[in-house]
């Protein structure tokens, strides 16, 4: 039985980790619903504003794994403390950008927040409680992304079309600065390694490069320099896999991809999910707001169906996860969310709102199945010393899987469309555009199913 202390100390971290998840997510989302807004402000083309949401997910996959190496060499209560109060700063700066580059600037900003706070999250929230609570909590920090994604579309709705879309930034202040004041009072901070490990600079900006220079690249499709970009940039990938090999301190230990099936396969599913699922809701936003003539109040409304569906069920499958294989359930999930995109890329100028909701509700319910069991697969596969690694490479994951989401719905709509602005004339290349990228995310679903049931069980 715990000491009052020590479950008083478990307490703490499950609220603040558990504040966090739900906090970043619904920045995230808020965002979603006002683009619209922000692109006839600004007069900004489809692909620029791509890159409003592209710039997150790039800079928080481009700085997770250095920040989980420094969290592992510094603290990570610090890293993740310092991340919350860089969250609170950027989206002040967002609500007061006057342009769309500085939009796209302090999206970026609060990027490397997201790399802060999920590449330790998961290993605080791991670290504090037993192996016999893990999917119970991981589930719980799973909720709470999905209720910040849930309330996140109407809240972004109602301030964008009553108080204008800059008040979507301006929410983000006053709870970022209660979210770092309390995980500022609530987390004891660690003492720095005695003998610290060097930190590898050269791998980090080999890595960082390389995922620029891809996402780069997918942005100026089909220009010919385009291709030149992407294939430089996964020219970086292969030159980062060798140092890191032979690295004394690698930022990534590349051996436990070579010697973790479990691990591995399922940190590969994590991206194929990830990948297939995060533009849903950029691409939905636009469809509601320009086809079907919603206002971003309705549009955020109907969009919240998906993540309330998670949050309800994800503790459930977390539950579940710590007494059947992870793999079964999550592979089940994978599944049922291919069903959900194949019906997306059925979508038309005279679909139903009800199509919609069903719909999106069954991506909710195959994601629940799919997230917490992988997560807790993922950390179960690895050995105490290894969970800053293993949190590093969740989020790493989660943020490169969306980072190609978005890469891949930018490629749509420069082939189908080019950089113009989504107006009528434009309607029925943005209609061709979003459901071939639904179907290019349901193709990939299947094939995640079989990475998730391949990956082998997860001894207990």
């Amino acid at each position: 039985m715990d000491k009052p202390g020590k479950a008083r100390g478990r307490r703490s971290v499950l609220i603040v980790t558990t504040l966090s998840a739900f906090l970043v997510p619904m920045a995230l989302s808020t965002v979603n619903v006002a683009l619209p807004s922000i692109a006839k402000y600004f007069s900004m083309d489809a692909i620029s504003l791509g890159w409003v949401a592209l710039a997150f997910a790039l800079t928080a996959g481009i700085f997770l794994v250095p920040f989980g190496k420094v969290a592992d060499i510094h603290g990570r209560n610090k890293v993740f403390i310092c991340g919350t109060w860089v969250f609170t700063a950027a989206s002040f700066f967002l609500g007061i950008a006057t342009s769309g580059r500085m939009i796209i600037l302090f999206r970026a900003m609060q990027g490397l927040s997201a790399a802060m706070l999920f590449g330790t999250m998961i290993a605080i929230l791991i670290a504090a409680f037993p192996i016999e609570d893990r999917g119970k909590v991981l589930g719980v920090n799973v909720a709470a992304v999905y209720l910040g994604l849930s309330l996140g579309p109407f809240l972004g709705g109602v301030l964008t079309e009553h108080l204008g879309w800059r008040s979507v930034f301006f929410l983000n202040v006053p709870l970022g600065f209660a979210a770092a004041l309390i995980s500022t009072w609530k987390l004891r901070m660690e003492r720095s390694r005695q003998n610290k490990e060097p930190f590898d600079i050269v791998g980090s900006v080999i890595y960082g490069s390389a995922l620029f220079l891809i996402m780069w690249g997918f942005s100026l499709l089909p220009a010919p320099a385009a291709f030149v970009l992407i294939a430089a940039g996964a020219g970086g990938i292969g030159i980062f896999v060798w140092w890191e090999a032979r690295a004394s301190s690698p930022v990534l230990d590349i051996g436990l991809f070579r010697t973790n099936k479990v691990f591995t396969l399922s940190s590969i599913a994590a991206l194929i999910s990830y990948s297939a699922t995060f533009a849903i809701g950029f691409l939905l936003s636009l469809y509601l707001q320009h086809i079907k003539g919603l206002g971003p109040q309705t549009a955020g409304t109907i969009l919240i169906a998906q993540p309330i569906v998670q949050a309800l069920f994800s503790p459930l499958a977390g539950r579940i996860s710590d007494r059947i294989q992870p793999r079964i359930i999550a592979s089940t999930g994978m599944a049922v969310t291919a069903l959900g995109l194949f019906l997306f890329a059925a979508l038309g100028a005279g679909t139903p709102l009800s199509y919609v909701v069903v719909s999106l509700s069954l991506l909710g319910f195959g994601f629940a199945l799919f997230s917490s069991p992988n997560m807790n697969a993922i950390m179960s596969s690895v050995p105490g010393k290894c969970y800053g690694v293993a949190s590093s490479m969740v989020a790493t994951m989660r943020l490169l899987g969306q980072m190609f989401s978005l890469g891949i719905a930018m490629l749509v709509f420069a082939l189908c469309m080019g950089p113009v602005t989504i107006s009528p004339p434009f309607y029925p290349l943005f209609l061709k555009a979003m459901k071939s990228g639904f179907a290019i995310f349901a193709f990939l679903c299947v094939g995640g199913v079989f990475a998730s049931l391949t990956r082998g069980d997860v001894r207990r």
